[in-house]
């Protein structure tokens, strides 16, 4: 091959690195020999009851029209979360998941002359969207794991087109309060566009418990994002949703794809909607899980990140990488976050307590080795 194509690709891009997802058990199963029934995968924030009922007979019934494509405007999805949220269609914009969302906002409201704000320890496709269209970045310093919203504020430039604020953070499991962010977008100018990225809103509670969408009436640069993959259980089929107010949405909806969310997708996220007892015993289920880990890592002499997601990021007390190894070797799958800029934490997710007790097993015998 006398042409290197890596050479040809854009400027942005010829510096990323590929995401790297949470390892498959049957890649696991593969490599080591182990059997697939014996893993247990804590790696990738996924909701550990399986999916809801209705989502499955909903699908069921969506089969014989998979010859057809998709609603290109998700009319039915859109109509359920705008009655859900009392706000309308027209503010909606459909996703390939959450992250599709945040890639057509970076792709719809910056450019090669813009800024884009983010938090150190923050979720990865905020730089990677970034460089991917060749935007500057600019990376704010963490206060405590979680966001420094004043620090956050006072780097916002004539340049500055986006700043992406995850609630709870992802890997860190850290939260933003009502009051802060109120106070926070009242010191951001308008032509600034604030995502606010509510991937694990569903598990918040209490004063912990922020929520964007009552915002978005007082603050028309505000963006809410949301998906179906972690509460609501249906990560396999990637779907997500954004917020906004109707300009906004207008400029997403001219570089989205037109058929980016498929059919399945479309009827299962209709159908759970409508499963309030799913959800509840997922965050029942979570909120134990969180429990039990916390307990078992602090038993372990390991210190936690206090956590309002489906995670928590736990500090091994050594280079994390020998110890993320180690749990491979015994059929459990958690998440390294060297590259989150936290050498020394795994992130692992909440699962079911007899996997919860698993993993925390494991670890201690990995330890106990190291």
């Amino acid at each position: 091959m006398s042409c290197d194509y890596t050479a040809l690709a854009a400027p942005g891009v010829q510096g990323l690195q590929p995401y790297q997802p949470g390892k498959p058990i049957e890649e696991l199963a593969r490599e080591l020999g182990l059997d697939p029934a014996g893993i247990v995968k804590l790696a990738s924030n996924e909701n550990p009851l399986g999916p809801s009922g209705k989502a499955l007979a909903a699908m069921q019934a969506a089969l014989p029209e998979l010859c057809r494509y998709p609603d290109g405007n998700g009319f039915a999805l859109k109509q359920k979360l705008a009655e859900r949220f009392a706000l309308g269609v027209d503010q909606i914009t459909l996703g390939n998941g959450s992250n599709d969302v945040l890639e057509l906002i970076a792709r719809g409201f910056a450019d090669r002359d813009s800024e884009i704000i983010y938090s150190q320890h923050a979720f990865a496709v905020y730089p990677l969207v970034t460089q991917a269209i060749g935007a500057h970045h600019v990376q704010v310093p963490a206060k405590n794991w979680g966001h420094d919203l004043p620090a956050m504020a006072a780097a916002v430039t004539e340049r500055t087109r986006i700043i992406f604020i995850a609630n709870p953070n992802n890997p860190t499991g850290t939260v933003v309060g009502q009051g802060a962010l109120t106070g926070f977008l009242e010191q951001i100018p308008e032509r600034v566009v604030v995502v606010l990225d509510e991937a694990y809103c569903e598990y918040m509670h209490g004063d912990d418990a922020a929520d964007g969408i009552p915002l978005l009436a007082r603050f028309p640069n505000l963006i809410v994002s949301r998906t179906f993959s972690k509460a609501w259980g249906l990560a396999g089929l990637r779907v997500g949703y954004g917020i906004a107010n109707a300009q906004i949405t207008n400029v997403l909806n001219r570089v989205r794809q037109p058929f980016n969310v498929d059919s399945l997708a479309q009827a299962a996220a209709v159908a759970v909607l409508d499963d309030a007892d799913y959800l509840a015993e997922a965050c029942r289920v979570n909120s134990a899980g969180l429990q039990q880990l916390n307990q078992g890592l602090e038993a372990l002499g390991l210190e936690v990140i206090p956590s309002a997601a489906n995670f928590v990021a736990v500090d091994v007390g050594r280079d994390a990488g020998p110890v993320y190894e180690g749990l491979l070797r015994r059929g459990v799958i958690v998440r390294p976050v060297a590259a989150y800029g936290m050498p020394r934490h795994l992130r692992i997710s909440v699962g079911l307590e007899a996997e919860n007790r698993q993993c925390l097993s494991a670890l201690a015998a990995v330890l106990a080795e190291l």
